[in-house]
């Protein structure tokens, strides 16, 4: 038998070992689990923040090794980012290369003929009949000297020049002026204007050639320079006012309004404010019409029936009727004929680019 415990000193009957006086049963077992949660309560965010602190370790564990293997290049993803962008050069280096590629043959296409003719016109006549086709076998000025005295190339040079020059002027002014109408003067009838003047692009000229003969006749402008500069003017003017009205569209109201604040009138908002602005247009605008004008042949053939003012294109078709034979001879007429267009596009084509550019680009 157990023998019961002994009872220490001040504590009443009833009272367990560990009960302080005073106290009930039910007190100390309330007191007991008071303390067990208490303690429990403390407990918990230890396990918590030692939880937390053990997933952090293990995420900088792996994001560590993650970073280790990506810079020593293994594992399948890597490789993939890694050869993304070498095949996406190795493509843009085949596309630009296959594109310099087709440029150039181009332009071989296009300038084999021109180099021919200016080997023919400069060989000698023995060399152009036993080789034809041979490049720059030869030097002479023979055959330039017959085109150019013989073949009457210094009189068509000059009216070239006399029927190009002041059309194109013309054709300058004109356009410029109505492209700036079109654009920015708010006239009734505006629009329907400008699409009887885009109309004249949708005529073809030979739907009213044959009228326009009997025009100038009865007006008395058949076979003189001023009828053909004014054939070439009004034929040219309607894709001029087009494309100058371009131009003037794009260029930003606030610069007009701060013209009319000062007190600019309307001639010189135009001339002072938007005409330096559409410079590259105006340049691109005259190569274009100049070379037009310059390589027309039926305008010249039909109203100047005389042949006292014969340009280059007409007297290059008249030389040619009469010396099939003459390879020499006929090439460097041509080469004449082309001179002086090739020698204004060579020194106008920055003018050209930028007109060009800068009436596609809106804002």
């Amino acid at each position: 038998m157990s023998t019961p415990p002994a009872a220490t000193p001040g504590m009443t009957p009833g009272m367990t070992p560990g009960m302080t006086p005073g106290t009930t049963p039910g007190q100390t077992s309330a007191t007991s689990a008071m303390s067990a949660t208490s303690t429990a309560a403390s407990a918990a965010p230890s396990a918590t923040a030692t939880t937390e602190g053990a997933l952090l370790l293990a995420s900088g564990s792996a994001g560590g090794s993650a970073r280790a293997l990506g810079a020593s290049g293994g594992g399948p993803g890597s490789r993939a980012e890694g050869s993304s962008p070498n095949r996406t050069s190795r493509r843009a280096r085949t596309t630009r290369l296959s594109r310099h590629a087709l440029l150039l043959v181009l332009s071989l296409l296009w300038l084999a003929p021109v180099v021919l003719i200016v080997s023919t016109a400069l060989k000698t006549d023995r060399d152009v009949t036993v080789n034809p086709f041979g490049l720059f076998t030869t030097f002479s000025l023979g055959n330039l000297q017959a085109a150019w005295v013989g073949g009457g190339f210094d009189g068509y040079l000059l009216n070239s020049i006399l029927l190009s020059v002041p059309s194109t002027a013309l054709v300058l002014v004109l356009s410029t002026c109505a492209g700036y109408a079109f654009a920015r003067l708010p006239f009734p009838g505006r629009g329907l204007a400008f699409a009887l003047v885009v109309m004249g692009l949708l005529v073809p000229f030979f739907t009213y050639m044959i009228p326009l003969y009997f025009q100038l006749r009865s007006m008395g402008l058949l076979d003189t320079l001023v009828g053909v500069d004014l054939v070439l003017t009004l034929g040219s003017v309607p894709f001029g006012a087009f494309f100058m009205r371009a131009f003037f569209t794009d260029l930003p109201t606030e610069l007009e309004h701060a013209a009319r604040v000062d007190g600019c009138s309307e001639w010189q908002i135009f001339t002072k404010v938007m005409l330096p602005l559409v410079r590259p247009g105006i340049a691109a605008l005259g190569v274009f019409t100049f070379l037009q004008t310059w390589n027309n042949f039926l305008v010249p053939l039909l109203y100047l029936p005389g042949g006292s003012y014969r340009p280059l294109t007409t007297g290059l078709f008249q030389f040619v009727s009469g010396r099939q034979l003459d390879i020499g001879p006929l090439a460097a007429a041509t080469l004449i004929t082309i001179i002086p267009v090739v020698v204004v596009f060579l020194v106008m084509q920055r003018q050209v680019a930028e007109g060009f550019i800068s009436g596609s680009v809106k804002g």
